[in-house]
């Protein structure tokens, strides 16, 4: 007897409905009725992961703890349930096609002609049920990008048609997200793109068992019977997901449509206890009555895309909830900063973090708001691009090298304070050849990150080809700025500090990829707390 059960969650009518939101807030539920769930993504896009692909495409690149370079919706699986991901939670056509193309090489197909149907699909259906292996999960959600009819997404719908078929209709079950749009001139719902959405899933062979519609005015019972009398789902599998205030809030509108209920109704599971929510519960209302508030600054390069920075952004909301504050985050693009306006933009900030990053553009601007925090002891946050130019314009105005600077921007530089690594000098291609993934570091007692993270052994998610060149480590800590944190087997610095500035810490990790609503990353809280004495100071 199989031990896992499957969902897949598929989309229709429009792109951007929220099924990775709807994914992980499902999960959350049956999690918090006492089920292991995992979450994976299938993107049909041919890049063999996002890893190359410019934020501005697809938002961020977010990475697990094994080093996969993945899609940004992980983040939300990992903030929502509170446990890790891996590289088999997200697969893309690309990787797929690599792998049926490597075995065809190797004469694996015994000569056979390869093809979409059978060799493609069944890597995908192979991919699908790799979880199912590791035999701890009762429930594995499957979000399967891309809208019903893109041609792309024609070989997963087929996996899931045959998937359904060879393990059993109580094994698997189908949710539907789709768009129930309002027509404002005829002052009404529209049902018919929803029909038309499941029509097209229906013509490939696949029954949703569950619809879930997104809408931003409520589903009476006249509108939820029509469209289960003409997608063929009984009344109780029509749910509302009516626009929130806050991603986090979507759990518990679930909750209250009995997405869960009707889930585990379909796959043949107890309903055992009911959801222990009541952590989220009091995050949310933290969320929606802070009794403080600060506005923190976030310097970058993506600025015109918010989900470019996402996990940022969501660590901010984490930490605020912790210290009962509201962040309010004012977006700064970095091309626009110089020394002549840096005063006017970044005047009033309560606090600045400066973002990670690739390549040369904006860089500049990104030192110049460094140097003016720096001088005026505003608290400063660097994250990997961030810290290291927080490095640059140390020496620079500090230890009076005027053309130090960073191999990746300049291959020349007389004074390449940061510089390609080791490892990295002989590497030539770009996909996933990074320092990715989870590494150690040692904290320095006394230093602000021991004092955030209470310990001095820790490890953190690495996205990374240059590093601080420690030639100058010396040099610079006679200056001011001391080594706060060092990975323990390579010696290659991972925090900067400024001891004497208030809150000045820069990283060359990604902290925010492991912040969660149940655990805000310590750094995140304790720069915020940093951000709320220093408002409360120029009061």
């Amino acid at each position: 007897m199989r031990k896992s059960k499957f969902v897949f969650v598929t989309g229709g009518v429009t792109s951007s409905l929220g099924k990775g939101i709807i994914s992980a807030s499902l999960a959350k539920l049956v999690q918090a009725r006492g089920y292991s769930v995992t979450i994976q993504k299938f993107d049909p896009y041919i890049n063999v992961d996002p890893g190359t692909m410019n934020p501005y495409e697809h938002g961020e690149c977010y990475v697990t703890e094994d080093g996969a370079e993945t899609d940004l919706d992980l983040g939300h699986y990992e903030r929502f349930l509170n446990i890790p991901t891996s590289q088999a939670n997200n697969v893309t056509t690309g990787r797929i096609y690599q792998t049926v193309i490597e075995n065809e090489r190797r004469g694996e197909y015994l000569g056979k002609t390869v093809q979409v149907i059978p060799h493609i699909t069944n890597e995908i259906k192979r991919r699908m049920m790799l979880l199912e292996e590791v035999g701890k999960y009762d429930i594995i959600i499957t979000e399967l990008g891309g809208t019903v009819g893109d041609i792309e997404s024609l070989p997963y719908i087929e996996a899931v048609r045959q998937l359904r078929w060879e393990l059993g209709q109580d094994t698997i079950c189908i949710i539907h997200l789709t768009l129930v749009p309002y027509l404002k001139a005829a002052r009404e719902l529209k049902t018919k793109p929803t029909q038309h959405s499941v029509k097209g899933l229906q013509e490939l062979g696949v029954q949703p068992d569950i619809l879930v519609c997104r809408t931003e005015h409520r589903l009476n019972s006249e509108i939820r019977k029509k469209i289960a009398l003409f997608c063929n789902v009984n009344q109780n599998a029509v749910i509302e997901s009516i626009d929130a205030d806050t991603i986090y809030d979507v759990p518990l509108l679930m909750l209250k449509e009995k997405l869960d209920k009707v889930t585990l109704a379909r796959l043949k599971l107890p309903m055992r206890n009911e959801p222990e929510l009541e952590a989220w519960k009091d995050f949310i209302l933290r969320v929606k009555h802070p009794t403080n508030e600060v506005t923190i600054g976030l310097v970058g390069k993506y600025v015109e895309l918010q989900d470019a920075y996402k996990s940022i952004i969501e660590s901010f909301i984490h930490a605020g909830a912790e210290n009962d504050c509201k962040v309010n985050v004012k977006t700064i693009h970095s091309e626009t900063l110089t020394p002549e306006n840096a005063h006017e933009k970044l005047e009033g900030l309560d606090g600045v973090l400066v973002a990670p990053g690739f390549g040369s553009r904006g860089i500049e601007g990104k030192i110049e708001a460094i140097h003016y925090l720096r001088t005026r002891n505003i608290p400063f946050f660097g994250i990997c691009l961030g810290m290291q130019m927080a490095v640059i314009e140390f020496a620079r105005n500090v230890l009076n090298l005027p053309n130090a600077h960073s191999t990746e921007m300049n291959t020349t530089s007389s004074d390449p304070v940061i510089d390609l690594m080791e490892d990295q000098k002989e590497v030539s291609q770009k996909g996933g050849t990074m320092r990715l993934g989870s590494y150690n570091c040692e904290l320095k007692k006394g230093t602000k990150s021991f004092t955030a993270y209470g310990k001095s052994k820790i490890n953190e998610r690495h996205r990374h080809r240059y590093e601080f060149n420690n030639a100058y480590l010396d040099d610079m800590e006679k200056a001011g700025m001391m080594a706060a944190g060092k990975n323990p087997e390579t010696n290659l610095v991972e925090i900067v500090e400024i001891p004497k500035h208030r809150w000045f810490v820069g990283v060359q990790y990604h902290p925010e990829l492991k912040s969660t609503v149940e655990s805000p990353h310590p750094l995140f809280v304790k720069f915020v707390k940093a951000c709320m004495e220093y408002s409360d100071e120029k009061k």
